[in-house]
């Protein structure tokens, strides 16, 4: 239903309200064919400490859990949301800590409006974004700021209580019409010092000068970065294009053209009645002259346009948590294949001094065979012995140049040697990890802020597709001069036109596409909340596994140490009473072959471990730039350069 009403007219802007309102009370009442919302399945909570996890408990000394201290959530006005973590210079995160405690971890943490203090950081970024283009886009989002997370509530769902409840499908999701507060977001928790290893910069926690280099040229050089950076930028831009929908439209044209009307119709006997002046007729063929402006405003009563730009200025933070969670990955990518390449070097030095020790094995086999003592069945085995450790050293020395080439990718360059440290690899040791408590787990991983806001920005979605129930209004304005003789065009008010109206229009008979999209929206919003428990999860059990991996290979390694003590005494006793014909050359063969193998196992171990410690550096949210620790960000990877 469409109504052209002119707004100059009293009886026309009555008749416009009374439609308005009368329309917007039967589409919002009970019954008038919008859906219900389907509820989400239970979930359960976030446990509050990684202590007796499958019956492990960390080791007191070196990996601190910290007791589970209660908080109340601060007021809206006493947290300042960072908005993005992976950030450049344009914007600073900060958080302000409330009380001496971590709060309390609740699965619906994230269920807070993201109003104005979490697009804040948008703002400033836009307004650079929109330099170039005339305008601040940066006026734009704050316009109508104030607005947001009022009259319409905070999300879709309502997701208030700590722990989810089952709930049946049929009673739907609570529609928030009010303005009600969930609770803290992910990045409302505070923390009162660095007790958590996610807080440390990497270039602090490897503690390495070459592998910090390295890290370094990744973050400066790694396509896959430059790629997201783009993908920050194609959202940075959905932001500039959602904050004018809301903006009238005015439009600047210009106009000719020739019209010739039969004489045999309405026009034409009209024309050939009637005179431009006294004495002289209208132009056969006539000619038409336009020089107009035109206005469109759609007026966001509902907050559809809006809602869908808060979206998408969600999900442009979101993309920058994208961002950041790849810089952790990468950081702790680059780590491991450094680790890794210290192993294959230190590897191949173990099979340096076991060629040598036997050698000294082969030389005495042959000296004892030609003093009659030995056989040349014991010269044969230690050559092939010597032989099959020497074939060995060409694959390790192939799998560093593999090892080293996967770094160089990380780095985004060719093929070339990494510069490495010289250490004595069992006794490497990295910065001491501290797992903190799982809430911090909601601050420091950027794939849960992530799905956070993808989540947030699904209830919007919602909001959106629900508005589509209810009318719009549309506003239309032109002025302009238009006359048939380019003489005639700006003589005022002969050639003067305007033109005011309004179209309200809405949906009365066959809702289905409206109706599917709002539950489309609902499903949509569903997987962003399944996506979030998925995301908590994951991040939860990979803490908990990397953890319990760094204690039990620590006491490995010490066990294997005493299993090396044990052998090379073996050894060394298997050389002596082999040159003084008191043992077989098996026997040394032996032992040599277990020593060597010890040690490569030894080694193979000490890999993992430290791969586990990188593990779990990441896993706690490390790596990347947090809220609280603002770790190295290449300038080069910043928005709008």
């Amino acid at each position: 239903m469409a109504l052209l009403l002119n707004f100059t007219n009293p009886k026309h802007r009555q008749l416009a309200l009374a439609i308005a309102t009368a329309t917007g009370f039967a589409t919002a009442l009970p019954g008038c064919g919008i859906p219900c919302l389907r509820g989400p399945k239970p979930a359960p909570a976030l446990p509050q400490t990684y202590q007796e996890a499958n019956n492990w408990k960390p080791n007191p000394v070196s990996y601190t859990a910290h007791a589970t201290t209660t908080a109340t959530v601060p007021a809206a006005d006493e947290t300042l949301a960072t908005g993005n973590p992976a950030t450049d210079e344009h914007e600073a995160a900060a958080i302000k800590v409330n009380g001496a405690g971590v709060q309390q971890a609740s699965f619906a943490a994230f269920g807070k409006n993201a109003s104005t203090q979490e697009l804040d950081a948008a703002d400033e970024l836009a307004e650079d974004a929109t330099d170039d283009v005339g305008g601040s886009l940066a006026e734009k989002i704050k316009a109508n700021r104030d607005e947001v997370g009022k009259a319409d509530g905070d999300y879709a769902v309502d997701l208030s209580d700590a722990s989810p409840k089952a709930s049946d499908d049929s009673t739907g999701l609570q529609l928030a019409e009010s303005n009600l507060d969930f609770g803290a977001t992910a990045m409302d928790f505070g923390v009162t010092s660095f007790e958590n290893s996610a807080q440390v910069g990497w270039n602090q926690f490897f503690n390495d000068p070459y592998l910090a280099t390295l890290i370094g040229q990744a973050l400066t050089g790694n396509q896959e970065l430059r790629i997201l950076s783009e993908e920050i930028n194609v959202a940075s831009n959905e932001v500039l294009s959602r904050s004018g929908e809301y903006f009238p439209f005015l439009n600047l044209g210009l106009g000719a053209g020739v019209e010739k009307s039969g004489r045999h119709t309405r026009g034409g006997a009209v024309e050939d009645q009637l005179q431009v002046a006294p004495g002289r007729d209208f132009p056969d063929p006539l000619p038409n002259f336009l020089v107009a402006g035109n206005l469109s405003w759609e007026i966001d009563i509902w907050r559809r346009l809006r809602n869908a730009k808060d979206a998408a200025c969600l999900r442009y933070l979101g993309t920058r948590d994208g961002w950041n969670y790849v810089v952790t990955r990468m950081v702790a990518d680059v780590a491991e294949n450094y680790y890794e390449l210290l192993a294959l070097d230190n590897r191949l030095e173990i099979l340096d001094r076991t060629i040598a020790i036997q050698e000294q094995s082969l030389e005495t086999s042959t000296q004892m065979k030609d003093a009659a003592r030995g056989t040349e069945l014991a010269v044969q085995r230690f050559q092939a012995e010597v032989r099959k450790n020497q074939s060995e050293k060409l694959i390790i020395q192939q799998q560093i140049v593999e090892a080293e080439n996967r770094i160089n990718f990380l780095l985004g360059r060719y093929p070339q040697p990494v510069e490495r440290i010289q250490v004595d690899y069992l006794d490497l040791n990295l910065y001491t990890l501290s797992a903190g408590v799982p809430p911090q787990l909601l601050q420091n991983r950027s794939d849960i802020r992530q799905a956070e806001r993808e989540l947030a920005a699904a209830g919007l979605d919602v909001k959106v597709a629900k508005a589509r129930f209810y009318p719009s209004l549309v506003l239309t304005a032109g002025v302009g001069y238009n006359a048939f003789d380019p003489g005639y065009l700006f003589r005022t008010p002969e050639s003067l036109i305007y033109s005011l109206g309004g179209d309200l229009i809405a949906p009365l008979v066959n809702k289905r596409a409206i109706k599917a999209a709002y539950m489309s929206a609902n499903a949509r919003q569903l997987q962003a909340l399944y996506e979030y428990q998925r995301t908590v999860l994951n991040a939860y059990t990979e803490v908990v596994n990397q953890l319990s991996k760094v204690e039990n290979y620590r006491q490995s390694i010490e066990v294997k140490k005493q299993q090396l003590t044990a052998l090379e005494l073996s050894v060394d006793s298997a050389t002596k009473l082999f040159q003084n014909a008191r043992a077989e050359y098996v026997e040394v063969l032996l032992a040599q072959r277990d020593m060597m193998e010890a040690r490569m196992v030894l080694v193979e171990t000490k890999q993992q471990q430290l791969t586990a410690i990188v593990g779990a550096y990441q896993a706690l949210g490390g790596g990347g730039v947090n809220p609280i620790v603002q770790s190295e960000v290449p300038s080069q990877l910043t928005l709008n350069n």
